[in-house]
């Protein structure tokens, strides 16, 4: 069983939902994020999901664009963020997912990426720029090796093509909350919870809801209907906002507490 199957399974067990916290490796380096990991999991992550800096990230918003090209111009590449994950595999089990792009994982090779990052303990890969009829190859090595490759409905995903991607998806559904990039919003969509309710239909597979979570009210709602919540740019902000501070680490961890409700 993945590591992704056995951690919702278990929040199943106590009816919780949930909390995937996104940063972007690298940023402000990979020193911090290698703290950042293991703290993030002690304030209540259940999944890590770190994005891969990149020059072109087109369902990103100003937030992360500027971390990644902060990381970008540090030298952080798809080879040092693997070697990254697997430092932190010697501290921790918790469900580590890569957010990037096609073009570097083509340019990587395809085949040789998989290996690479199931080697590491990487257990998802989130490829906003694939679309499930494409990548052939890299979902033969994906599913060979046991690397959950996840994939994205939208609000504006029709009931066909909806049914069509829950049957490619592997890990987790990750669900759109809004159109366009991510950043955070001031409230969430008003169909949201219908919208989850429709997906659950047709797949028993968990919906995990992010792109414009930004508080705890957001936070709660969205978990009331879904599997899971993703909070992105929120968090991105306070690394950025804390990035030359000794104590960056504890600092957004005691925000994600925050957001999950918790008292330090």
């Amino acid at each position: 069983m993945s590591r992704l199957t056995s951690a919702f399974r278990n929040l199943k067990k106590k009816k919780a939902k949930a909390f995937i916290a996104f940063i972007t490796a690298g940023f402000p380096s990979l020193a911090a994020t290698a703290k950042l990991i293991p703290e993030l999991e002690k304030a209540g992550a259940d999944i890590i999901e770190l994005g891969v800096p990149f020059s072109d990230p087109m369902a990103d918003g100003p937030i992360i664009q500027y971390a990644s090209q902060e990381a970008l111009k540090k030298g952080v590449t798809l080879d040092k963020i693997l070697s990254l994950v697997k430092k932190a595999r010697m501290h921790t089990d918790i469900p580590i997912c890569l957010m990037t792009y096609y073009n570097p994982v083509l340019s990587f090779g395809e085949e040789r990426f998989v290996k690479k990052a199931v080697s590491a303990g990487v257990d998802g890969l989130i490829l906003p720029d694939l679309p499930p009829e494409e990548g052939a190859l890299l979902r033969k090595a994906a599913d060979t090796h046991g690397l959950d490759i996840i994939s994205f409905i939208a609000p504006t995903t029709p009931p066909e093509r909806l049914r069509f991607i829950a049957r490619a998806a592997r890990g987790f559904i990750y669900y759109l909350s809004l159109t366009g990039v991510t950043g955070p919003r001031q409230g969430i969509a008003g169909d949201l919870a219908s919208n989850v309710r429709r997906i659950k239909k047709v797949t028993h597979k968990p919906v995990c809801v992010g792109f414009g979570v930004s508080s705890r009210a957001q936070v709660a709602g969205i978990q009331k209907s879904s599997d899971g919540v993703i909070v992105g740019s929120a968090i991105v902000r306070k690394i950025r906002e804390y990035k030359d501070d000794p104590l960056l680490a504890a600092k957004v961890a005691q925000f994600v507490r925050s957001l999950k409700g918790r008292s330090a």
